[in-house]
């Protein structure tokens, strides 16, 4: 089996998706995270298909898929959320676990509250969820939050370089892990985002990030209520989302499994292999033999790797 790399319009907006494994296979949908693109699935994709149907999309305005500029498209997670869910029906996905980092988690769980009844399951690496999850590194833009002002906007564009994209990657990480991150992720990262108009886009959705604590309690409500079977897989010494972010989880699903990761923000950049098994196990005990049940009783555990 091979990765395929293919695109479909929605919207009037042509989405860039990867795809692999058999196509009657469950469905893991994969959704990435800032600023990267799908291409932070290419790794695992290999690992998952032969037993699972994974599909990666780039959300508009990033990685391969069309970027509308922000006069013609508004850069929100409600309005990436509702163009990913008429990707999922214009390809006709019908039940499906999620895959959620960093904006994965915002734009993911916004499906769930939408159509509860397709989730069967939920790996969560690094993808918030929680008001104690955000670290002090989140103190500008809350200040641009609370007084949207174009000095505060401005303040912000200054993570918007070669080396904050590169930050994104190597921030926290342990020194003897740096040889592992290959710099074609943040250098393709920057080529996409340093697009006319793109940089804009991006400072938009940092003001609309505020929207997604809005909506905390209600993505909570959606875990107690539906119990997805529920992976976490954590890196440790990400300096933007912190270890208090995935014990949180577990307040609203008991059952959830919890490993930690010694790493940063991108884990599959560092972990992929230990993530795949970690995957493996769960879809194939919680999600195929579980059917995805909201009633399926998991062990909780801890572990680090």
């Amino acid at each position: 089996m091979t990765v395929r790399h293919r695109q479909v319009t929605v919207d009037g907006i042509q989405i860039f998706y990867r795809e692999a494994g058999p196509e009657d296979a469950p469905v893991l949908l994969l959704l990435h995270g800032f600023p990267s693109s799908s291409h932070m699935f290419r790794h695992l994709l290999p690992q998952l298909q032969r037993d699972y149907r994974l599909i990666a999309p780039d959300y508009p305005g990033f990685g391969q898929s069309e970027f509308p500029s922000p006069a013609e498209f508004s850069y929100t997670f409600e309005n990436l959320a509702g163009v990913m869910q008429r990707f999922i029906r214009t390809i006709r996905l019908d039940r499906y676990a999620l895959y959620i980092q960093d904006y994965g988690a915002p734009v993911g769980l916004r499906l769930a509250l939408a159509d509860p009844e397709r989730i069967t399951g939920l790996v969560v690496q690094n993808g918030n969820a929680y008001e104690e999850g955000l670290s002090r590194d989140w103190d500008p833009l809350r200040d641009y939050w609370r007084h949207p002002t174009q000095a505060n906007r401005e303040r912000l564009r200054t993570w918007l370089d070669p080396e904050g994209i590169r930050q994104q990657y190597v921030a926290g990480v342990p020194d003897r892990l740096l040889q592992l991150f290959s710099p074609d992720t943040w250098t393709l990262d920057w080529a996409r985002l340093s697009r006319p108009g793109n940089l804009d886009a991006q400072l938009d959705l940092f003001y609309d990030y505020r929207t997604n604590l809005e909506l905390y309690p209600a993505f909570h409500e959606f875990f107690r209520r539906f119990q997805p079977p529920t992976l976490i897989v954590w890196g440790r010494h990400d300096p933007f989302f912190t270890v208090a972010g995935a014990e949180a989880f577990r307040r609203d699903l008991p059952a959830a499994e919890l490993h930690y990761l010694d790493t940063g923000h991108f884990a599959l950049e560092t972990h992929c292999e230990e993530i795949a098994t970690l995957i493996h196990e769960f879809m194939g005990r919680q999600v195929v033999e579980g059917n995805g049940s909201s009633g399926f009783a998991a062990a909780s555990t801890l572990e680090e790797y």
